[in-house]
């Protein structure tokens, strides 16, 4: 919220260093970095458990716009209002753009997402989230929108290039 940064807790999927590999930060389907628990851990979505501490601790909420890896966007002062707008609400584990495409997403749109949801919560509050929380544990059942789809990484890889 407001761009603060802070450390995210998440079960460790890859191997050590593996932003600085192959597909960097991006999650391609048969990543050979996501290790066998880890793999195991993302299509369950036990990867995102620890999130629960940012909850308690008041960094995050179940619900809201995803947070993105500090440098994942570009230059934080330098985003369109767009962009700027997501980081009005508290971040959270799931949101519109999770259910809608999750890792199949461009940054484009999965704002795109998150801005709608904004309007949605100003309109519904909690029950969009409800909403939304049901909506995610069948996505999670179905495993879908796990990975990220190769145009979709180059472009948001120039994204990360212009800071």
């Amino acid at each position: 919220m407001h761009k603060k940064i802070y450390p995210i807790y998440k079960f460790r999927s890859m191997v050590v260093n593996a932003e600085n590999m192959g597909a960097g930060i991006f999650n391609m389907r048969n990543d050979n970095r996501v290790t066998r628990v880890g793999s195991f851990l993302r299509s369950t979505s036990l990867d995102e458990m620890p999130q629960f501490i940012n909850i308690i601790m008041g960094d995050m909420s179940f619900v809201g716009p995803r947070p993105p890896v500090s440098y994942e966007l570009g230059d934080l002062n330098k985003l369109n209002q767009e962009f700027e707008n997501r980081f009005r609400m508290k971040p959270g584990i799931t949101g519109l753009a999770q259910v809608s495409g999750r890792n199949e997403l461009s940054w484009d749109e999965k704002v795109r997402y998150d801005n709608r949801y904004i309007e949605l919560f100003e309109k519904y509050g909690i029950l969009i989230d409800i909403k939304l929380l049901l909506l995610t544990v069948v996505k999670i059942i179905k495993n879908e929108g796990g990975y990220e789809i190769s145009e979709n990484i180059e472009r948001d890889r120039k994204r990360i290039t212009k800071r």
